[in-house]
């Protein structure tokens, strides 16, 4: 039988992994010079979102099952308000998650947001695999 600490950081890296995933296909597509601009923009959402999930799991945080980047980090910021304020910009990678995904009076992704929404992706990532998990 597993301990919970042991349940706790199983969950913590398949969180982790799936955020990986998204990451890397973002950076892929990014690296290709992609004209799947919006894939890019969601999967950099994607993955944020899931390495602050992993983040709050980590720490047994429970959460709303959102892809509101700015209510994760508003949970995040009960256990460390300078780190979660860190990370505050991320917030601009929101709209990806659902709205610029359907139609409507939604500007197309340039190239410039993609590398952009990539390079919070990389903020995020890189600030919470430098949390000892």
């Amino acid at each position: 039988m597993r301990t919970p600490e042991e349940v706790k950081h199983e969950l913590v890296q398949q969180w982790l992994a799936k955020a990986g995933q998204d990451f890397g296909l973002a950076e892929h597509l990014v690296a290709e010079r992609s004209p799947y601009l919006l894939a890019v923009g969601f999967h950099a959402q994607q993955a944020a979102e899931k390495y602050l999930k992993a983040f709050l799991v980590h720490h047994q945080c429970a959460f709303q099952k959102s892809h509101d980047i700015d209510e994760l980090l508003d949970r995040a910021a009960t256990l460390d308000k300078a780190f979660a304020e860190s990370l505050r910009t991320a917030v601009a990678l929101n709209p990806y998650a659902v709205d610029e995904r359907y139609p409507g009076d939604y500007p197309d992704i340039t190239e410039n947001d993609a590398v952009e929404a990539l390079a919070l992706a990389k903020m995020v990532r890189d600030a919470i695999l430098g949390q000892a998990f």
